[in-house]
């Protein structure tokens, strides 16, 4: 669960929310470019989560979708599964 919750894409995007906190707590007003810099966050953070869940799913075999980034290492390891 480690290799899951220390990796690169989902520790850049907790410290990428950190700052946008920190953003917050200065008196400027909330404007057009602070929804679209948490909105970059947001979308940021759900493709770490997705990228985290699909490894997890290659490593237990299973199918993921053909868009993944991890798909050629699922092919792999379902071939060296079928083989053994």
């Amino acid at each position: 669960m480690r290799k899951y919750l220390f990796g690169t894409g989902l520790i850049s995007a907790v410290i990428g929310g950190v700052a946008l906190l920190r953003g917050l707590r200065s008196e400027e007003t909330f404007t057009w470019r602070t929804a679209l810099a948490w909105l970059s966050w947001g979308i940021t953070l759900s493709l770490a989560i997705g990228s985290v869940v699909d490894t997890r799913r290659v490593a237990r075999g299973e199918l993921i979708a053909t868009d993944s980034p991890v798909y050629g290492k699922n092919r792999k390891l379902l071939e060296k599964r079928l083989r053994s």
